[in-house]
């Protein structure tokens, strides 16, 4: 029911207020490695509505080919209760809540630990986020130091799609003013926080069969001995396609999207925006898509993903999978679908072959590692994650 409400004409006034240079405030965000407080709580201002024509334009946008993510009647055949959202547009979305309190003041994210995604999202579901500070490791006076943090994705009913654990290197604040203060709870005690312990899924009961046709010959469970190496036939140029595809998923820091902050910048981090890495890890996992993923009714989840070298608009990116486990899925499951775990690597201004034939096995070794083995890290490598999915089985 809307109400009448009638509002006075409206006067100019600038012209008539005194400018008083006095009272000028300049409010940033994001949190400086001081104002992290192990135990605290952030709950991310905005949430976000999942809407049809977003979910299949991400899907699209990132060469998804699993056609759970494309085709609704294909998604509802395997029991969903429409066309879910891809598990990367939720991770992005979720992650992208969280930096305006998070990593806006961040340097670098150092890496993504224990993400499962627990329910699915469906157009019109509402998707909030918090975070929770567990450590901060200071590393002396006004050096910058690492803070780890959980973030929950909760949905319109409260219940938790996707939980991850992050680590964020962030600036001391040395001698710069506070930024944006939580708001103070009503009761002066934390937000409840509901990380789920175990990692229950609820999903829902699949098809005993899958739809023939719609997807490729050779990405069925038994297509995937332990140990094999896939490499992905082609790349992704990216483009200055990143600046607002990096605010379309709501993420604020401004290395992503502003010009005059990266100019700024000192290192490697310096010149052009930074294409968000939630965005390099989709087009990568896109890549890998149609090799790996096209028979997966479920993204469990991902862990020791880290981005080993940054990426900016030009770069074409490209992608390798190595099969590192296949078991039997728990339960009734078991008959008709297995657990696969993959290693994907992202690569950049190289074909995924011609990276291969150059590195051999180091290329899947972790870039940290490589200076305790006496290796030199890989500039062209620019992604490294273990990922696993719920894969149908051929028969």
């Amino acid at each position: 029911m809307s109400q009448p409400i009638r509002f006075a004409a409206q006067a100019e006034l600038a012209q008539a207020v005194r400018v008083d240079l006095e009272r000028v405030r300049h409010p940033h965000y994001g949190r400086y490695l001081e104002e992290f407080a192990p135990g605290q709580v952030f709950v991310h201002p905005r949430g976000f509505t999942f809407f049809r024509a977003q979910m299949e334009s991400f899907a699209r946008t990132y060469m998804q080919c699993n056609p759970l993510y494309l085709n609704e009647e294909f998604a509802r055949a395997n029991g969903f209760a429409g066309l879910p959202a891809s598990p990367q547009m939720v991770f992005n979305v979720v992650l992208s809540l969280g930096v305006q309190n998070d990593s806006e003041k961040a340097m670098a994210n150092l890496g993504y630990y224990d993400a499962q995604y627990l329910r699915p999202v469906y157009a019109t579901d509402t998707i909030r986020s918090l975070t929770k500070v567990i450590e901060r490791k200071e590393r002396g006076a006004g050096q910058p130091g690492i803070v780890t943090i959980r973030t929950l994705g909760i949905n319109q009913n409260d219940q938790v799609v996707l939980q991850y654990q992050r680590k964020i290197m962030v600036a001391a604040q040395g001698d710069r003013p506070s930024t944006t203060p939580l708001p103070e709870s009503a009761d002066g005690r934390p937000p409840d926080f509901p990380w789920v312990a175990d990692g229950e899924a609820h999903l829902p009961r699949f098809a005993a069969k899958g739809v023939a046709g719609l997807t490729g010959p050779r990405s069925y469970f038994e297509d995937f001995p332990v140990g094999e190496i896939i490499v992905h036939a082609n790349g992704r140029t990216v483009t200055d396609e990143h600046l607002p595809l990096t605010y379309a998923v709501g993420n604020t820091h401004p290395l992503h999207f502003d010009q005059v902050f990266s100019a700024g910048l000192s290192g490697k981090m310096s010149g052009k925006p930074i294409v968000y890495g939630g965005l390099v890890f989709a087009w990568l996992e896109g890549l890998a898509s149609r090799d790996v993923s096209e028979n997966s009714v479920w993204e469990l989840g991902f862990t020791e993903g880290y981005h080993t070298q940054p990426t900016v608009a030009g770069d074409t990116v490209a992608a390798l999978s190595r099969v590192l486990a296949a078991e039997d899925a728990p339960g009734e499951l078991g008959g008709a679908f297995g657990i696969v775990t993959f290693q994907l690597i992202g690569v950049k201004n190289v074909s995924a072959a011609s990276a291969l034939a150059r590195h051999g096995a180091d290329l899947f070794i972790k870039e940290n590692d490589k200076k305790a083995l006496g290796k030199e890290k890989i500039d062209e490598k620019i992604f490294e994650i273990e990922r696993r999915l719920l894969i149908r089985k051929r028969k």
